[in-house]
């Protein structure tokens, strides 16, 4: 019987992953331009899929996000695909989310609490990673200094991080996936 709750629990963790993807597929769709790198919703999602699933399935599905947008489909910002996606400014924005889902995943599983302040903690340590990595990719791409990229690559984004940390870290401290699935059995 244990192997058939295991089963389901992989299942239900898989289809979960794969939503949190396609949220985020849907977050790169509203965005407000900017001249390198696009305002989007993206980072909410990505930040409760770490939060929400974990440290293994938040940044598989981040992964799975990847692999969508370089196969083809348009689901990086603007609608827009293809390794040159990767390659040009935001590539490091996009593989941040994926170290930022492990990262606020593992720092969730290692606390065990899932409270606003945990929660908010860990997204901020998440989205540091986003913008470590982004911004020195965004450096190298666009051949900037460091207060350059910092300027185009961290600045406009802290205010509207700051309202997405607090939005994810009240969503996931209040829908945990946890809770829901220890009153499933």
């Amino acid at each position: 019987m244990d192997y058939v709750n295991s089963y389901n629990s992989d299942i239900r963790k898989m289809a979960y992953a794969s939503l949190f993807a396609a949220l985020v597929a849907v977050g790169a769709y509203i965005e407000i331009p900017l001249p390198l790198v696009p305002i989007t919703l993206q980072v909410l999602f990505v930040l409760l899929a770490g939060a929400m699933l974990g440290a293994k399935w938040g940044s598989l599905s981040m992964v799975v996000y990847v692999l969508l947008g370089l196969v083809g489909l348009p689901v990086f910002s603007g609608g827009s695909s293809g390794l040159g996606v990767i390659l040009g400014p935001t590539g490091g924005y996009i593989f941040g989310f994926i170290i930022a889902a492990f990262v606020v995943g593992y720092l969730s599983d290692k606390k065990g609490i899932s409270s606003i302040l945990w929660n908010t903690v860990h997204m901020v340590v998440g989205l540091s990673m986003i913008f470590l990595l982004g911004a020195t990719y965004l450096m190298h791409v666009a051949d900037l200094s460091i207060p350059g990229a910092v300027a185009a690559g961290i600045l406009p984004f802290i205010p509207g991080g700051i309202i997405k940390i607090l939005l994810a870290a009240f969503i996931a401290s209040r829908y945990s996936l946890d809770k829901q699935n220890d009153t499933d059995k």
